[in-house]
């Protein structure tokens, strides 16, 4: 991941809004129905289409013209997103090391014997469930 790429990263407020339309049907929806999506306190509609316009010109979502209202659809899947962002953590606080990144969770978390297991699996695997 270059630079530019890492200042591509979302914001809370971004991403709250990029789990609300990837949560949606066809993940893509009006502003009025992502807002009532909003399972925590509600932004002030202002502060969404604020959100919806900085997401547009990042790449993250793209917007369609629909009468006089605009339908915004998620231009990059959850999974996408989250192979960026993980890469990003890798290479800024492990060094890119794989190894390292797993090391850490590996000591931090209380894994139980089955989820070790499944973890030695997935790796013998190459990752495949």
């Amino acid at each position: 991941m270059d630079k530019k790429e890492k200042t591509r990263l979302l914001t809370k407020g971004e991403m709250q809004v990029m789990q609300i339309l990837w949560a949606m049907p066809e993940q893509r929806g009006f502003a009025a129905d992502i807002m009532q999506r909003y399972a925590d306190k509600r932004p002030a509609l202002t502060t969404l289409l604020t959100f919806l316009k900085i997401l547009t010109e990042k790449g993250y979502v793209t917007q369609e013209k629909v009468g006089r209202s605009h339908r915004f659809c998620a231009a990059i899947s959850r999974d996408d997103y989250t192979a960026t962002y993980m890469a990003d953590a890798k290479d800024t606080f492990f060094g890119g090391s794989l190894a390292s990144l797993v090391s850490f969770f590996a000591q931090r978390e209380n894994l139980s014997d089955k989820e070790r297991e499944e973890i030695i699996r997935l790796i013998q695997n190459g990752g495949q469930s």
